[in-house]
């Protein structure tokens, strides 16, 4: 058995491979680590991991020397509006490097950077389909807009480009709106911008009812720190959130997820600026016609009630006349039925004391002595039986004519 040195070992194992694999290869791999260096070389770590993402498969170094990495970095930002960063899937051209004394790794001499877009497009499909198996795809954007809208709670960095533009373009609009906006911090580049974000969501959602609508705005970042709006943790906050959402992140290529949920995406924050004053403008041109036609409204009212008094002020007099007439008439009648009320009153008692005089005059003695009768006085009162008399008495019998006088014997 030959004895070798480890040096030769690896010597036979780098020219075994410089004479078995001296191509270029087109290599698949998930990128685990990234390391710029301060000499201009990148270094990194590729992966191949199994379905489920857990298991890795398969490891290797790479390396892109300066004068590659100077050109191959500024074309796939170009290409994909995304740096290259740990966790991307990419499509490298490599040549097999062993080296005695730091062993293997892969040389990069290119990239394809439509690989790593139909990766990011596919990532991004998955979680918009989750996000509608979900069923909350379009919630945000089913909210009803406040009107007016006026209390602004901002999602930014305080340091940032884009929020004094928006900040700027509220303050000094032209129709003289006045607006409460408050800054809710959140870091808008680099690893913490989800957690950053959702948790400056969290805030407000809190005390949703002091605010009307979220603006998140970014402006004056690189284009390529945005796919950290592709994620399902913060688009799903975004699409549960209470109130509408604006998003104004600074690009104009295809749609983020966190844009594709929102209330409404704009470009810029300048452009999310200028939306929310075009809203305010809409209801104060809403308030000013109802206004006015109220004003209208109430002023034909006015006319309409104006004109009826007239109208009733000149009938008053006819009115009148024709009342007096009818109470006359009224008063005249009642007259005539008093009246003749009171004359049969009249002629009844009349004839009741016609009556009673024919009553008393067939009653008066005088008439009664006419007609044959007499009446027999006893010591001067009407005698009414035998029996009341004695011998002695003296009679007294009044007649018509005359008296006769006689004695009991």
């Amino acid at each position: 058995m030959e004895t070798l040195t480890l040096s030769e070992l690896n010597g036979r194992v780098r020219s075994t491979l410089q004479y078995t694999m001296p191509d270029t290869y087109w290599v698949q791999a998930e990128i685990s680590s990234l390391s710029p260096s301060g000499s201009g070389h990148c270094y990194l770590e590729l992966v191949q991991k199994d379905e489920t993402g857990r298991k890795f498969l398969a490891k290797a170094k790479a390396n892109i020397w300066k004068g590659i990495w100077m050109n191959l970095r500024p074309k796939f930002e170009r290409a994909t509006g995304e740096r290259l960063a740990v966790g991307m899937k990419v499509l490298l051209a490599v040549k097999v490097s062993f080296h005695e004394e730091y062993g293997y790794s892969l040389v990069v001499s290119d990239i394809d950077p439509t690989y790593t877009m139909g990766d990011m497009a596919r990532r991004r499909r998955e979680i918009i389909e989750r996000l509608k198996a979900d069923g909350v795809i379009d919630q945000n954007r089913g909210l009803p807009l406040p009107v007016p809208m006026q209390r602004i709670a901002v999602v930014s960095s305080a340091t940032a480009a884009g929020y004094g533009d928006f900040m700027n373009q509220l303050d000094s609009n032209i129709y003289g709106f006045r607006f409460r906006c408050r800054l809710f911090p959140a870091m808008m580049q680099g690893n913490d911008v989800e957690s950053s974000v959702i948790s400056a969501l969290n805030t407000i959602a809190a005390q949703r009812d002091s605010w009307d609508v979220v603006v998140i705005i970014r402006g004056g970042g690189a284009v390529s720190e945005l796919s950290c709006f592709d994620s399902y943790d913060l688009a799903s906050n975004i699409a549960n959130f209470p109130l509408p959402v604006i998003t104004g992140i600074g690009h104009d290529r295809d749609d983020t997820v966190a844009d594709t949920v929102a209330f409404m995406k704009v470009k810029t924050p300048t452009a999310a600026a200028e939306y929310i004053i075009s809203k305010m403008y809409d209801t104060a041109m809403e308030l000013e016609n109802l206004a006015r036609r109220l004003g209208t409204s109430v002023q034909e009212r006015m006319n309409a009630q104006k004109q009826r008094i007239t109208l009733l002020s000149q009938k008053l007099p006819s009115l009148f006349a024709v009342l007096k007439v009818r109470q006359e008439q009224v008063l005249e009648r009642a007259g005539t039925r008093v009246g003749n009320a009171v004359a049969n009153l009249m002629t009844a008692r009349l004839h009741r004391l016609e009556l009673l005089e024919k009553g008393i005059a067939a009653a008066d003695p005088a008439t009664v002595l006419k007609r044959g009768y007499s009446m027999t006085l006893c010591n001067g009162h009407a005698l009414k039986s035998a029996s009341d008399l004695k011998p002695g008495d003296r009679l007294v019998t009044v007649l018509a004519d005359g008296k006769v006088e006689s004695e009991i014997i």
